[in-house]
């Protein structure tokens, strides 16, 4: 069933699946998609519809996902431009198809299915490597889903993807596709370039104040003062609330002595055993071995291969017979034991190297130790300072009071924007990392109260929004600098193209290294280039284009900013054989 996800042809088949799965359904019903149904559904699948408030939440958090991405909000207006609102509504009637199919088919996974799934994934386990409940509620309340609607929304996805996987599975990859998607990998191209930088414009004089200005009306979106948003912060951290050097020695010593398993790397031995049937049999062996027949001897006379014959490095505690165990950890290097009866019957033991007991003395890990009981005490008072803080503002109390009251301090922020910037442009320091409480509290109003943002550590934030600055367009006057500066680089790259240009039609007749010489530049090559592969004088950008450029053709592109571009022509193009044996071609298939 997982099959075909694991290849790319899979990947791809399932891609579009989802994009005409809909119209499989026809059938049914999917003729009703935009039609025969009340105003208060967006699309119908069979009988599975998908309301104008589902479309409406699922569109809102794709711009949500969105704007965290890019680091700013996304207008409308963009969200059209990028088609947005069609590609929500492709997937989601895409999926309400796969819906109606386990619908119809009878398709359920089991509650246990579903919790055995979510707390296995690695998303929702704490530092020690287990599912942590507290990180779990955090991360879907992040995501802007409680409990029983995650759930829910897992049930969905996963038989959605069991489904569309058993259609997808048992794909056999033509050999033609596996040719194109081994030359797409591997296919290597070579090229002779010259390289334009921001020293190839020449000077720049500064722009005329009818320029400067008639290029700031055009712009003006691009220097637009953001909302900004004065903030009351109340944080506690575990970090913030303890100091190891505070927990005596006395407490470390006694949590040494009651943790001390921690610290202790057991003893390890390579032992070996030989299987008899019965005592007599494993008695009349070792009286063998006591007259001089060895140990591998008697393994052989009895078929026993030496991977059997073997059990490797163990601990005590990691070897399943107590009894051959105690046997085994009592017998001196290279000795054989008299035969052990034990749980699966008896055996003659042999053992090799020992590694000894190692201990981690408690002057070695005092620090540590100090540490971990100063965090457990501190996340202990962060406790109890959260039922503190809860109660009061129970009762009403600000965010300021409640911090007066419990000598707590507060910080306040006077201007921040959603990308945790403060107007001068500069990121704004000293609040908590790692956490987002920037999203929440741009969607609060002044004085609302709201809930606590837990952080990673098992810390919270508190915040309160105390004044709001809305957003507006900055006169050229406050941003002149900026405007000249962004005037420059964009004069820059455009004497730039022109330039690249120029050369790129000059190489249609000329060599890549006459042309350099003549312009005062530096012709320069790069071998083995492959698609996504980058070096300095390489981008990526630069790459694609040398892609879709044929052999001896030239081209020229921008290269990781505007005021670097490469001209270029490709010298050669070369695809090593695929080798239907080797580990790729399986992989590809």
């Amino acid at each position: 069933m997982h099959r075909a996800t694991g290849t790319w042809l899979g990947r791809a088949v399932l891609a579009v699946l989802f994009g005409l799965i809909a119209v499989s359904f026809a059938i049914w019903g999917i003729g009703d998609i935009f039609r025969g149904f009340g105003q208060s559904t967006a699309a119908k699948v069979g009988n599975t519809e998908i309301s104008i408030e589902q479309f409406r939440q699922g569109y809102n958090e794709r711009l949500q996902q969105l704007a965290r991405r890019v680091g700013r909000p996304i207008a409308a207006d963009q969200a059209r431009a990028l088609n947005l609102p069609s590609q929500m509504l492709g997937q989601m009637i895409a999926e309400a198809a796969l819906d109606e199919n386990a619908r119809q088919m009878r398709l359920g996974l089991s509650d246990a299915e579903i919790a055995k799934r979510i707390t296995s994934d690695p998303t929702f386990r704490g530092p020690a490597g287990q599912f942590d409940r507290n990180r779990f509620e955090q991360i879907i309340r992040n995501a802007g889903y409680n409990e029983g609607r995650f759930v829910a929304e897992q049930r969905r996805i996963t038989l959605r993807r069991e489904i569309a996987e058993t259609i997808a599975g048992g794909l056999t990859v033509p050999q033609a596709a596996l040719d194109l998607q081994h030359r797409f990998r591997n296919e290597e191209r070579s090229i002779d370039f010259i390289a334009l930088d921001r020293a190839q414009a020449g000077d720049i004089p500064a722009p005329a104040p009818e320029a400067l200005s008639k290029y700031f009306d055009e712009r003006k979106v691009l220097f637009r003062a953001p909302e900004y948003r004065k903030l009351d912060l109340l944080v506690l951290s575990p970090q913030d609330t303890s100091r190891w050097t505070e927990v005596s020695d006395a407490d470390a010593r006694k949590a040494y002595e009651d943790r001390r398993s921690r610290y202790v790397t057991p003893e390890r031995r390579d032992v070996q055993q030989i299987a008899f049937p019965n005592t007599g049999e494993a008695r009349a062996a070792f009286d063998k071995i006591g007259q001089g027949t060895t140990f591998e001897q008697i393994a052989a006379e009895r078929g026993i291969k030496d991977a059997d014959m073997n059990l490797g490095t163990v601990t005590k505690a990691a070897m399943l017979d107590s009894t051959v165990a105690d046997a085994a950890f009592s017998l001196a290097p290279g000795k054989v034991s008299e035969p052990v009866t034990g749980r699966f019957g008896t055996v003659l033991l042999r053992v090799g190297k020992i590694e000894a007991e190692k201990v981690r003395p408690y002057e070695e890990v005092a620090n540590e130790i100090k540490r971990e009981l100063a965090a457990e005490r501190a996340k202990a008072q962060i406790s109890d300072q959260h039922i503190k803080i809860e109660d009061e503002r129970g009762a009403g109390q600000p965010l300021a009071d409640i911090a007066n009251k419990l000598n707590l301090g507060i910080r306040r922020i006077e201007a921040i924007d959603r990308s945790g910037r403060d107007p001068s442009g500069a990121t704004v320091t000293g609040i908590p990392t790692g956490v987002d409480f920037l999203a929440p509290a741009f969607a609060s109003e002044v004085g609302v109260e709201n809930d606590p943002v837990q952080t990673p550590d098992g810390g919270y934030v508190w915040f309160e929004v105390v004044g709001t600055t809305p957003s507006r367009e900055r006169p050229l006057s406050e941003v002149q600098d900026r405007v000249i500066e962004r005037w420059r680089e964009d004069e820059i790259a455009a004497r730039l193209k022109t330039k690249a240009a120029e050369l790129a039609d000059k190489l249609k007749t000329s060599t890549v290294s006459e042309v350099a010489s003549t312009a005062g530049l530096k012709a320069q090559n790069a071998k083995g280039l492959k698609r996504g592969a980058v070096s300095d004088a390489v981008p990526a950008r630069v790459v694609n284009e040398v892609f879709v450029t044929p052999k001896d053709g030239v081209g020229n592109s921008e290269g990781d900013r505007p005021t670097y571009r490469v001209v270029f022509r490709v010298t050669d193009i070369t695809v090593p054989k695929l080798d239907p044996a080797s580990a790729e071609a399986k992989q590809l298939e």
